[in-house]
């Protein structure tokens, strides 16, 4: 096998600092529009009479308020297990053959949930203790896209199409899985700077960071999903809509640039109603994986030249996977 790791002694004084600066923009933004949204409902509401602005605000709430419970849920079981479960427990649970290691790490992720930001560095810390990163960067891909508060959310995100949740289960494990097998054959060492870290400082730390932080993105993400609802002429959405391949490469770059969380994400996807089932799967199976917030914690902790040849992997699977799968279950 080709994989291999150099693990750097160095400690990182201070990554909690880097990552609450990287939480910062979106905490900020959580916290503005949740008071112009409570606040709205008393100064704001009687001046939005343009069918346009009702419009948006309806799409923007009702995106949020259907999403919340499901983010807060997942945030508090992600920081949980982050604050809770020991890196050990990795070493002892895994089959010490990577190629084995791999898949069994992609299902662990079902079961034990966790966010895209928190993915990374834990992540990072199994790799630290021992764990082979091809298993390891299957769990960071699969744990925040295939977990059940996600399946949950997806379910509930669109009534009446059960296959949706399962079409994203079975293409984000698949592609988590192939990813960690791809790395295990043709990976090296000196591509994956593996660095250690402190301890996470507890479990409500990590809960006030992981809330902020996701619930910032899906306030960006909802503002987002409901200015295309708006403003995008709905011909233009018609035209993407229509070419198969550009549709699911449209909604698989928006997935990207929006970088929503992955237990709110389904709720943006159901409102996208110009696409189809396969382009909107692209989105889920995404957004989890590739993202603009992932690919910054991927370069800081991995490095660039880890990140320069495991998101374009990531992207190009993510998306033939997400159309096979559609084509076949959708």
């Amino acid at each position: 096998m080709a994989e291999r790791l150099e693990v750097s002694p160095a400690e990182v004084p201070h990554a909690d600092d880097e990552r609450t600066g990287q939480a910062s923009f979106g905490s900020w933004v959580f916290v503005v529009v949740l008071c112009l949204l409570l606040l709205g409902q008393f100064f704001y509401a009687p001046y939005l009479t343009s069918p346009a602005l009702q419009t948006w605000s309806t799409v923007f709430v009702a995106i949020c308020v259907q999403a919340l419970p499901f983010l807060v849920f997942g945030v508090l079981l992600s920081a949980a297990i982050t604050a809770f479960v020991p890196a050990s427990f990795w070493t002892r649970a895994l089959p010490r053959r990577p190629a084995l290691a791999v898949p069994v790490a992609g299902v662990a992720g079902a079961v034990l949930p966790g966010c895209e930001c928190a993915s990374v560095p834990v992540a990072s810390g199994l790799i630290s203790r021992g764990v082979s990163p091809s298993a390891a960067l299957a769990f960071l891909l699969s744990s925040p896209a295939i977990n059940p508060v996600v399946v949950v959310a997806t379910v509930v995100a669109f009534p009446g199409q059960p296959m949706m949740a399962v079409a994203r289960f079975v293409a984000s494990l698949v592609v988590a899985v192939l990813v960690g097998w791809v790395w295990l054959r043709f990976g090296k060492g000196e591509w994956l700077r593996a660095r250690r870290r402190h301890e996470h400082a507890g479990f409500a730390e990590a809960m006030r960071h992981d809330l902020l932080h996701a619930g910032g993105f899906l306030v960006v993400g909802g503002m987002a999903a409901a200015t295309m609802n708006v403003v995008v002429p709905r011909a233009w959405l018609d035209a993407l809509a229509d070419d198969f391949w550009v549709s699911v490469l449209v909604l698989a770059l928006l997935a990207v640039v929006l970088s929503i969380c992955s237990e709110a994400d389904a709720f943006v996807a159901a409102s996208l109603t110009a696409f189809s089932p396969t382009a909107r799967l692209a989105f889920l199976v995404v957004g989890p994986m590739v993202d603009l917030k992932l690919i910054a914690l991927q370069v800081g902790t991995f490095g660039r030249r880890f990140a320069v040849r495991f998101v374009p992997l990531t992207f190009s699977l993510a998306v033939l996977v997400s159309v096979v799968t559609g084509v076949v279950l959708l």
